[in-house]
């Protein structure tokens, strides 16, 4: 690799992802793994090693040439391609501001289209679910306390892996209203309501070891933080009979009790905008997704819309959907 394309690239990493844009090390990695799919790539249709490319070498032709084989050699979905493409244009946005000379190819980069893809399906936990879920979960043992405070305390905050493995004793407010203060992506804090109950459990997990404002709240077996890898066994070990097969199968995992809490929320008449805030969505389309979950409430809302003579007038309550700006815009938005 020429000197001031390794140059560029360290620079990339190490000033402008790290720290200027404070990107939390997992986001580091998958620009790290896609900058680093590109260069094996390069090298090996250039038929010479990694530290022989230069700048040169970067052309658009080479870049929709990788981007093809994620799809046809790698089998990467178009959604895995749409993600790496879009680490690239962050790459080459830098480029061009650190080397004006690569303007024009940056620019025909940038202009690559994103494919077209259905959105994920997402799945959650009926409510009798999750409370069959927690009655399931065992009550002895050295680790049971931990585990049912864990998936009590995703389901209560909507929390993600990465921020259950960054919560710090210092993060929770037990004084009423009790909350907890959640490092989410971007950098970004957000306040978040605890119930009574996740409370008492976790009071009752501090209770059993000695603490301090900096110790992590959920722990492994040596005091250390649970890992995100942790979590998510434990997660498989107590709710994989939760899995459900089929042409759409629903694999319990921890993220699931982020779409759980949101759903769940929307069912009960919280606001889009109060959702969001819970959640630590950037964008509202994000949080709106939930809203094609709500069956009953679109079961519901065509009870009311039915014709027929039998149906008295003074039997037709107002649905509180109606009054909801933000479901009646993504109504009309279908």
């Amino acid at each position: 690799m020429s000197p001031l394309l390794g140059h560029l690239v360290q620079s990339f990493f190490n000033d402008y992802l790290l720290v200027q844009k404070g990107l939390r090390l997992g986001s580091i990695r998958s620009y790290r793994d896609t900058v680093s799919l590109l260069l094996r790539f390069l090298a090996k249709h250039k038929h010479r090693p990694v530290a022989k490319l230069a700048l040169e070498d970067l052309t658009l032709d080479s870049v929709l040439g990788f981007l093809a084989h994620l799809e046809q050699e790698r089998r990467n979905s178009p959604r895995t391609r749409n993600q790496r493409r879009a680490a690239l244009t962050t790459f080459f946005s830098y480029l061009a501001v650190r080397v004006p000379e690569m303007l024009a190819v940056c620019q025909q980069i940038a202009s690559i289209p994103v494919k077209r893809t259905p959105l994920p399906d997402t799945h959650y936990l009926e409510r009798e679910e999750m409370t069959a879920l927690l009655r399931s979960m065992p009550r002895q043992g050295p680790f049971a306390l931990r585990d049912r405070t864990l998936v009590l305390f995703l389901y209560n905050t909507g929390a993600r892996a990465q921020e259950v493995v960054d919560l710090r004793v210092e993060h929770l407010d037990f004084q009423a209203p009790s909350k907890v203060r959640l490092h989410g992506k971007g950098d970004k804090w957000r306040l978040c309501p605890l119930w009574d109950q996740t409370v008492k459990h976790l009071e009752q997990l501090l209770a059993e070891r000695r603490t301090t404002a900096t110790s992590p709240v959920f722990c492994a077996r040596r005091g250390q933080p649970l890992t995100r890898f942790g979590i998510y066994k434990i997660i498989r070990r107590h709710a994989a009979a939760w899995d459900t097969p089929g042409p759409q199968p629903r694999r319990v995992s921890p993220h699931l009790f982020r779409h759980t809490a949101a759903t769940h929320l929307l069912e009960s008449g919280v606001e889009v905008n109060v959702i969001r805030g819970w959640l630590g969505h950037v964008s509202l389309d994000t949080t709106n997704r939930y809203a094609e979950l709500m069956l009953r409430a679109k079961t519901e809302a065509l009870r009311y819309c039915e014709l027929g003579s039998d149906i008295s007038e003074a039997g037709r309550a107002r649905a509180v959907w109606k009054e909801d700006k933000s479901l009646l815009t993504w109504l009309n938005s279908l």
